[in-house]
C-alpha cells in the first residue's frame, strides 16, 4: 500500500503536524509505504497534480482547512482524473460539520474524516479498498458505493488514549527545518466558546510531565528555539500549568508561545509568571471582547472583570510579552465598541493588539445558530461574517481596515510607542488616522517600515504637531535615514557634546558620530551617537540635555 500525503500549505513557513502525527501511528505496520508532495497554494495546481500522479500512489491523503481548501480541491480533481483508481481521503477542520453536500459536490473525494485521526486513520487503512467495512471506522463520512451512494456518517472520532500516542517528533516526516515547532501537551478545551471548533471538545486530556520533558528535549536537541504550545487554554488547570512553567525553566534558551485565559489566573500562577526568566514566554490572551453581553452570548467562560484584571497584570509584567485578541463581528459587538476596546488594550500596553473578523467555521455552534443570532456570513472559505444585527457590512470593513492600521503601526515595534500614546491620549486619533490612510489610498497597500514611518510623521505634522518630536525620536531609534523628512530637524554636522547631559542609553566615546535633535517646544535636546567605523544605522548611545 502506497500512501502519498499531499502537504499543501499557505506558505513554506507553515507546516502541518497532521502528516507526522498520523504516520507515527503506523510506523510499526508492515506493508505501508509513505511518500509526500509538498507545495503551497501559490503554485499551479496542474504542476502539483502531476507531481502526485507521477508517484502513482494507492491513497492520496491531505488535511483540508479554510486557507488551502480551494487550491487543494483543484489539485485533487486533477489527480483523480489522472489516477482514477486511487482513493482520496481528507481530514481537517473543514469537515467538523455536515459533510454530505461536500461529498456530493466533489465526487473525486472518496471519504473524509471528522475529528481526531490518530486512531481512526490506521483503523481505516485496514479496509481502505473495502468500502463495505468503512462503517466500522469512527469519524468517517462517505457515499457508500456498495449501496447506491447512500451517505454514511460515523460521527466524530476522538482519541481514547491521547497519552499513548506515538509522538509526531519520532516520525521521519516531522519537519525540523522550520524556525519553530508545534507541541500539544493537552487536547480538548474546557471552554464552550460558540465560535470555536474546540467549543465542545471534551474531556480535556493531558500528557504526563515526563513525556512532555522528553519531547521538549528532543526538540531542543534539533536546535529548535521556538515552541508553539497548541493547548487551547494553557491555564485551564492551574496545577498542570504551574508544572509546565517549572518544566519550561529547564530550557532557558527556548521561547514558548502560549494561549492563556486571563480570567483564570490564580495567585500561585501569577507569582510563577512574574518569576519566569525574561523572554522565555510569549503569551496570547484571547480576550475577544471587553463586553460582558458579547462574551455571554458566545458562551465564553470567565467573568469579564476577572479577565480584565488578569490582562492588566500580564501586560504589566516586564519579563514577558502579552498579545491581546479582539474579534469583530461577534453578536452584540458594535463598531464603536471595537474602537473603544482597542483604546483600552493600548492603555494596558498590550504587546500587540490583534483584531480579527469573526469566521463561522464548520462544526461550530455559532454557525449552526447564525440565522437565530442574525449573522450573515460568506458560504465560501474563509466564511467571514459579512454583517450582524449590531454591525453593518461597511462597519465590518472598517474593522478590517482598523486591523491593518494596528498591524502596520501599533504591532510594529518601531512605531508602537508613538502609536500607543496617540491612541490613549487622543480619543479621535484612530478614527482620524484611519480616515487619512483611506483617503491617501494606502490602507490596503503593503508599505515598507520606512514608508509607514513617513506617512505617520506627515500626518502628525499636520494634525497632531505636539507628537512630531516623539515620532522623530522613534525614526532615529529605528535606524531610518537621517536624510528623510522625519529627521528634518536633525543636525549631523559639527555636532559636539554639551557641557552636561544625562545619559539615557549606552556610553559616549570620541569615536562615535554624534547627531542632535534640537528641542522644539519641549525642554530637552536629544543626542545620539552612531558607530562611525561600522556605519551602523541604529544609534548605540542616547542622552538628553536641557535647553
Amino acid at each position: 500500500m502506497h500512501i502519498l500525503w499531499l502537504d499543501l500549505n499557505s506558505s513554506y513557513a507553515h507546516s502541518s503536524l497532521a502528516l507526522p502525527a498520523l504516520q507515527a501511528q503506523t510506523a510499526g505496520t508492515s506493508g505501508i509505504r509513505w511518500s509526500t508532495t509538498t507545495a503551497t497554494i501559490n503554485e499551479h495546481p496542474g504542476m502539483t497534480a502531476c507531481q502526485v500522479a507521477r508517484q502513482a500512489p494507492d491513497i492520496v491523503a491531505a488535511t483540508c482547512w479554510l486557507f488551502n481548501r480551494e487550491t487543494l480541491l483543484h489539485v485533487l480533481a486533477r489527480v483523480k482524473a489522472l489516477l482514477p483508481q486511487c482513493v482520496i481521503a481528507l481530514g481537517g477542520p473543514e469537515f467538523l460539520g455536515p459533510n454530505e453536500d461536500f461529498l456530493r459536490l466533489h465526487p473525486f473525494v472518496d471519504c473524509v474524516f471528522r475529528g481526531e485521526g490518530e486512531e481512526a486513520f490506521p483503523a481505516w487503512l485496514a479496509y481502505w479498498n473495502r468500502p463495505s467495512q468503512w462503517h466500522t471506522v469512527a469519524g468517517l463520512c462517505y457515499l457508500d458505493p456498495t449501496d447506491g451512494g447512500t451517505y454514511r456518517d460515523n460521527g466524530r472520532a476522538q482519541v481514547k488514549d491521547f497519552a499513548g500516542l506515538t509522538p509526531p517528533e519520532t516520525s521521519p516526516y516531522f519537519n525540523w527545518s522550520k524556525p519553530f515547532v508545534q507541541l500539544e501537551t493537552t487536547r480538548g478545551c474546557f471552554n464552550t466558546c460558540a465560535f470555536c471548533v474546540s467549543g465542545g471538545e471534551k474531556p480535556v486530556r493531558s500528557l504526563p510531565l515526563a513525556s512532555i520533558r522528553r519531547r521538549i528535549a528532543m526538540i531542543h536537541a534539533h536546535g529548535i528555539r521556538n515552541i508553539r504550545v497548541l493547548d487551547r487554554t494553557f491555564n485551564y488547570n492551574s496545577r498542570h500549568a504551574h508544572a509546565l512553567l517549572g518544566l519550561f525553566r529547564e530550557f532557558p534558551d527556548i521561547r514558548f508561545h502560549l494561549e492563556i485565559h486571563p480570567a483564570l489566573l490564580t495567585e500561585e500562577l501569577k507569582a510563577a509568571l512574574r518569576d519566569m526568566p525574561h523572554g522565555l514566554l510569549h503569551l496570547e490572551a484571547g480576550i475577544q471582547s471587553l463586553r460582558q453581553e458579547v462574551l455571554d452570548t458566545c458562551r465564553r467562560a470567565g467573568r469579564l472583570e476577572e479577565a480584565l484584571d488578569g490582562l492588566r497584570y500580564l501586560c504589566a509584567l516586564p519579563n514577558l510579552e502579552t498579545h491581546a485578541d479582539l474579534i469583530a463581528g461577534l453578536p452584540h459587538y458594535r463598531l464603536e465598541e471595537v474602537f473603544e476596546d482597542v483604546r483600552t488594550l493600548a492603555g494596558y500596553c498590550a504587546g500587540e493588539i490583534q483584531l480579527e473578523s469573526l469566521k463561522l467555521l464548520p462544526g461550530t455552534e455559532m454557525r449552526r445558530r447564525a440565522a437565530e443570532l442574525g449573522i450573515r456570513y460568506s458560504p465560501l472559505p474563509p466564511y467571514e461574517v459579512l454583517a450582524t444585527r449590531d454591525i453593518s457590512a461597511d462597519g465590518l470593513q472598517t474593522a478590517r481596515q482598523l486591523s491593518r492600521l494596528l498591524d502596520a503601526f501599533y504591532n510594529t515595534a518601531a512605531w508602537q510607542e508613538v502609536t500607543r500614546r496617540l491612541i490613549v491620549e487622543q480619543e479621535d486619533f484612530l478614527h482620524c488616522f484611519l480616515e487619512h490612510l483611506t483617503d491617501i489610498g494606502v490602507i490596503d497597500q503593503p508599505m515598507s517600515l520606512e514608508r509607514r514611518g513617513s506617512v505617520l510623521y506627515l500626518f502628525l505634522k499636520e494634525s497632531y504637531p505636539a507628537y512630531v518630536t516623539l515620532m522623530s525620536l522613534a525614526w532615529i531609534r529605528a535606524g531610518m535615514s537621517l536624510k528623510k523628512q522625519p529627521a528634518e530637524r536633525v543636525r549631523t554636522r559639527h555636532v559636539t557634546p554639551p557641557a552636561a547631559w544625562t545619559v539615557v542609553r549606552g556610553a559616549y566615546t570620541a569615536r562615535l558620530r554624534l547627531v542632535l535633535l534640537p528641542a522644539a517646544d519641549e525642554t530637552m535636546h536629544h543626542w545620539f551617537g552612531f558607530e562611525a567605523e561600522t556605519q551602523s544605522s541604529r544609534p548605540v548611545f542616547e542622552a538628553v540635555s536641557p535647553v
